[in-house]
């Protein structure tokens, strides 16, 4: 009889230890989010693969929307969905605004002067409230659309040209020279990009696909701080070379318009950003330098050129791929804008399926997949678990945008579904964040917005479009290449064919 009251007791306080264990388990506010199992040294930085954001979009389906990896020494927390992406980027966006920065975005000290790279500073506010002010506001803007809308008249003659030729083109790169003159028209008043062999523009375009090829490379050094000194694989020191060639490029062109400036003090030299920032310099109470103008030219280029020349070439791509909507979009043009009318930008608010289009083609293909990485500046609880101080963190909207629980067949290219409800991608829907979202939502999402929407407007207004080569849409390879920004692994060629008036 006492053996067995001993083995019911010693039952009763082993079941309540494992009892008291599993609820402290729920319970403990330092239970990190779930993960696959870390390798000794390397962590998980195998499982990123090629393209990272499907990767963490497949591990997702097994350790769920807020999970850990070790990527080397680095402690990485991955969301996954809406839900979760608010509660990090607005909810708790004091403890989530500082940025993990890369070792290739210190060259030059770039960090502490690049809005992008900045933690929330006095610097960094009075550098967002100059980009909301005198870069991207709707006043600038307009001011500058005509330079825009010259530079589309040059891409569309370029492709008439084309036409007349029977020649096939790389629409992407079309696309991003014509980007490249329109963003450095609306900066600086000048071409970027020319036909002819300037060697000051052909020495822009080399260094900055430079940048960007070695910007979108897995750096050891980013997953294992210490080696940053070595330098492994030669990336930082390459970025140095280039920030260097672009710093004075863009350093030349202040210095020649300041001294124009100076020399016809009574007038304008121009219209356009470069001059609104010289004229914040010259007030008295201005905090903007010199140096943090052309630091943000730098930022902002290196930001805005590729990702809205890609966004239009996937546009593009899944328009040709899927003929119907293609078709779709060109007859709303037609009959709001007309055959025979100039498109302006203006247009585009009467166009709602060209403007579904462009959200549809952001949500299958943000250009920033996983946003920039956050920093978390403290020890924060989300969804239960515990996110360590200094834990960087990286928000899939790549894996949101097509996450079957909230889209309807998430791989189709589908515009109509943005014809059907309010999203937009502002940062107010979490669905739906390509540029992100909270204070740290990026500030040109307005020239983006109108860039990329004139584009294809225009490209849709003016041209018949076929696949060149022979590729039909059925065989079209939409394959995704991960980097600095989401471009397609097989250009997209075309033929153009002018748009028959009357």
């Amino acid at each position: 009889m006492d053996m067995q009251l001993l083995t019911l007791l010693c039952a009763s306080i082993l079941t309540f230890f494992i009892l008291r264990f599993l609820y402290n388990q729920t319970q403990n506010p330092t239970k990190i989010p779930p993960g696959p199992r870390p390798y000794p040294i390397i962590g998980n930085i195998l499982e990123l693969g090629k393209n990272p954001h499907i990767a963490l979009s497949k591990l997702s389906k097994i350790y769920g929307p807020i999970m850990t990896l070790k990527l080397g020494t680095i402690t990485t927390i991955v969301i996954t969905s809406p839900k979760l992406a608010k509660q990090v980027l607005q909810e708790n966006s004091q403890i989530f605004s500082s940025r993990t920065v890369p070792h290739s975005a210190q060259v030059y000290d770039n960090h502490k002067f690049s809005v992008g790279w900045l933690p929330p500073s006095a610097k960094w506010r009075n550098l967002r409230k100059v980009l909301a002010t005198k870069v991207f506001s709707p006043a600038m803007l307009d001011s500058t659309k005509f330079l825009r809308q010259k530079k589309m008249k040059e891409l569309l003659d370029f492709l008439k040209e084309k036409s007349m030729k029977g020649e096939a083109l790389d629409l992407g790169e079309a696309v991003f020279s014509t980007v490249l003159n329109s963003i450095s028209n609306t900066f600086f008043s000048m071409d970027f990009s020319h036909s002819t062999s300037d060697e000051k523009a052909r020495d822009f375009k080399t260094t900055f696909w430079g940048v960007m090829k070695d910007a979108g490379k897995p750096n050891i050094a980013d997953y294992f701080p210490i080696l940053r000194g070595i330098d492994p694989q030669g990336i930082y020191a390459r970025m140095g070379s280039y920030f260097v060639k672009l710093t004075s490029i863009i350093d030349g062109i202040i210095e020649e318009r300041m001294c124009s400036r100076a020399s016809k003090a009574d007038s304008k030299v121009s219209n356009d950003i470069l001059d609104s920032l010289l004229s914040e310099i010259e007030e008295t109470n201005s905090q903007l330098t010199r140096k943090e103008i052309m630091h943000l030219f730098l930022s902002l280029l290196v930001a805005g050129i590729d990702t809205t020349s890609s966004t239009v070439e996937w546009a593009m791509a899944e328009l040709l791929r899927n003929p119907d909507k293609l078709a779709k979009a060109k007859e709303e043009l037609y009959e709001v804008i007309g055959k025979d009318a100039t498109l302006e930008e203006s247009h585009i608010s009467k166009l709602p399926y060209l403007q579904a289009v462009v959200k549809e083609t952001l949500r299958l293909h943000p250009q920033a997949p996983l946003l920039l990485p956050r920093k978390c500046d403290e020890a924060v609880n989300i969804a239960g678990f515990h996110v360590p101080k200094d834990a960087q963190v990286w928000v899939n909207v790549w894996a949101i945008g097509r996450d079957p629980t909230i889209w309807k067949n998430p791989n189709m290219f589908e515009p109509e579904r943005f014809l059907e409800c309010e999203i937009n991608f502002k940062g107010n829907n979490f669905e739906l964040i390509p540029f992100g979202a909270g204070k740290r939502i990026c500030p040109g999402l307005p020239l983006a917005q109108r860039s990329v929407q004139f584009i294809v407007a225009s490209l849709l207004h003016n041209f018949e479009w076929k696949l060149a080569d022979g590729l039909t849409p059925e065989g079209m390879n939409m394959m995704e290449q991960f980097g600095l920004t989401l471009t397609k692994v097989e250009p997209l060629r075309v033929q153009a064919i002018p748009v028959k008036l009357g």
